[in-house]
């Protein structure tokens, strides 16, 4: 079935009012892209925070409608319900229908991180590299939930777990993935020697995902996934919250709650610059507080004080 889809750029500011406008007209789906992206199978996707939908400075929005909607009168209505939006740069294509989601998954190629964690797409071959005795391979399928190790918050979790993996830290350890989205971070745990895994998330596509994905890889009876209302009090050798900046200062008590005395801790979802607040933050309760970054992201750890 093909559509019509309509596209046009928007500051962050604005992108809420584009988007009510479009779906008020009709719109059966609205995507946001990175409008500064180098190439359309680069852009990045953010892990949300809890309660949280980030998007870029400058976006795009593609709407998509019914192969039979007049441009023309689309465009007047548009115009006619928000005259203070500009819409003179909208653009308009037919295009045709596809399983988006399966086109994605094509273009995901298997991914290292640190000496021994592998991604690898659930319909990739596993690389010749990975396919050794000590590889913690995590197949996954990232349906519609967030993280697939490409974006640069996701990679600093995954190196830092690796890490973690190497010295020992994570043998028969319970860990704690706050905003699991695709349950990535929990699984690589689990891979790399973890006994139990508990990943929360305020999304139940997210909840689904991490579940189904855990099946996948044959660790569904370590992992435990919850909403926020529904997560059982603990404390963990081992947390890591890839979510953002505005989150990880909110949650700072809570976050630091769940580390157990002498337990790690690992926090990303940050841009460069927002680790000077977070950092003294973080103090209260954490000693040897470092920073990785890798592009504009940074990710924050510790051991927590007795």
């Amino acid at each position: 079935m093909p559509y019509l889809e309509l596209s046009l750029r928007s500051t962050e500011a604005e992108q809420p009012r584009y988007e009510r406008a479009l779906e008020a007209a009709g719109a059966l789906s609205v995507t946001l892209l990175d409008a500064d992206a180098d190439t359309p199978n680069e852009r990045a996707i953010l892990e949300p925070g809890v309660g949280q939908t980030p998007v870029w400075k400058s976006l795009v929005l593609a709407a998509l409608f019914d192969a039979d909607t007049d441009a023309l009168a689309l465009l007047a209505a548009l115009e006619a319900s928000d005259p203070a939006l500009d819409w003179s740069g909208a653009r308009f294509r037919a295009v045709e229908d596809q399983d988006w989601e399966r086109v994605w998954l094509d273009q995901f190629q298997p991914m290292r991180f640190g000496a021994r964690t592998w991604i690898v797409p659930w319909n990739h071959a596993l690389p010749a590299e990975a396919d050794v005795p000590d590889a913690a391979v995590v197949r996954l399928d990232p349906g519609l939930a967030f993280g697939s190790g490409t974006h640069p918050t996701t990679a600093l979790c995954l190196r830092w777990l690796d890490g973690l993996g190497a010295d020992g830290a994570l043998r028969r350890a319970r860990v704690l993935d706050f905003g699991c989205g695709s349950g990535i971070l929990a699984l690589a745990a689990l891979k790399l020697g973890a006994a139990q895994a508990v990943g929360v998330d305020n999304d139940p596509q997210a909840v689904q995902a991490s579940l189904d994905n855990a099946r996948r890889n044959a660790v569904d009876a370590r992992l435990a996934v919850h909403l926020p209302q529904d997560e059982p009090a603990a404390r963990y050798p081992v947390v890591v919250a890839n979510i953002l900046a505005s989150a990880l200062d909110a949650l700072a008590e809570v976050l630091a709650a769940r580390v157990a005395p002498g337990g790690r801790i690992a926090l990303s979802g940050i841009l460069r610059g927002q680790e000077a607040e977070l950092l003294p933050r973080y103090a209260a309760w954490f000693d040897a507080l470092q920073v990785q970054a890798q592009d504009d992201w940074v990710l924050i750890h510790g051991l927590r004080r007795p």
